[in-house]
């Protein structure tokens, strides 16, 4: 079993959208995978909740107990994508030692890059106790279509020590338009640019992890 964290503690930068679609990436490429959702607003719960033949299966632990609670219920999956909360810090401390990678959110504005360096930190704390066992990454999230941001946003980032994945999941109105359906892009349009911007940021993600 792998855990993949899904954290940033800073709201809007796109985390259950990630989440909620790389599981369902990781269970279409035939993996058994649970999604833990650990914020207390309970976002992918509801996205989970608005189809009763939702293939994804979700459950809660909003509590800091994510990393005892998950060796316990999700044993024997091939992976667990947990679903970070926003302004936790013994929740994100939780998933941090739960996680076999973490995957860090992050809008391209200069505010949102500010804002991870707490969490960062807490991140390369766990990286030095585990002599490098986690991995973990950058991933430019809600980028706008058509603007220069790459190169500066991974600029800025290079500072912090943690990669940058080269997979940019950009702003597009099929992902608030699929969640309002309890599905994903990779469902509704599987031949659609935000499809495969989720299966290179899958894939990106399993090389990571050396699978």
């Amino acid at each position: 079993m792998k855990v993949i964290a899904v954290l940033n503690q800073k709201g809007g930068s796109g985390k259950t959208t990630i989440a909620t679609h790389l599981a369902r990436s990781l269970q279409l490429g035939g993996a058994d995978v649970l999604l833990v959702d650990s914020d207390p607003q309970g976002s992918a719960r509801d996205w989970s909740a608005v189809r009763e033949d939702n293939p994804v299966t979700v459950v809660g632990i909003d509590r800091p107990t994510i990393d005892r609670d998950v060796r316990n219920v999700a044993s024997k999956v091939d992976y667990v994508v947990v679903d970070g909360a926003p302004q936790a810090a013994d929740l994100a401390v939780s998933a941090i030692k739960a996680a076999d990678f973490i995957l860090v959110p992050v809008q391209p504005s200069p505010y949102d890059i500010w804002a991870t360096s707490d969490l960062v930190d807490l991140i390369q704390q766990r990286i030095e106790m585990t002599d490098g066992r986690l991995k973990a990454a950058f991933v430019v999230s809600r980028a706008i279509k058509g603007t220069r941001v790459g190169s500066e946003v991974s600029d800025a980032l290079a500072g912090y020590g943690l990669p940058v994945l080269s997979t940019r999941i950009t702003q597009r109105v099929i992902y608030p338009g699929t969640a309002a359906g309890g599905t994903t892009v990779l469902d509704a349009e599987p031949k659609s640019d935000a499809a495969c911007e989720i299966r290179d940021l899958t894939s990106e993600i399993k090389e990571a992890l050396g699978e």
